[in-house]
């Protein structure tokens, strides 16, 4: 889990299964030590895993990516100087499990796009 250690959730609202959250990075978070020494930068799998935590939030549910048929990362996300982040998720259920659409953005500039399947965990 990175939720609460590598990032805090600000704000979050969720409507109509539009959900959109306000997050802040922990820029003095392990992870940056080796990913990359001198030039942080968020990993892509991070990124990932933030957008699967924060639908569990919204949903109370635990997830798993099944399938991720689109990811896009279109900038870098750098700890130190993007720490405020926006998460942006559409979804809806479908017979294959939940449908994602999601981004990550740092002021106006879209970082991670993203469409998958979530399945619930039992």
């Amino acid at each position: 889990m990175l939720k609460d250690n590598f990032f805090y959730i600000k704000s979050i609202s969720n409507e109509e299964n539009n959900i959109i959250a306000e997050l802040q990075l922990n820029p003095g978070h392990k992870i940056f030590e080796g990913h990359f020494p001198g030039q942080p930068v968020v990993p892509g799998v991070c990124q990932v895993q933030i957008i699967k935590e924060i639908l569990e939030t919204a949903t109370g549910n635990n997830l798993q990516l099944k399938t991720a048929d689109h990811i896009k990362f279109l900038a870098v996300i750098i700890p130190d100087h993007d720490s405020k982040i926006i998460a942006t998720i559409k979804s809806s259920g479908t017979p294959d499990g939940l449908s994602v659409t999601a981004t990550l953005s740092r002021e106006d500039k879209i970082c991670l796009k993203m469409k998958g399947i979530f399945l619930e965990k039992l």
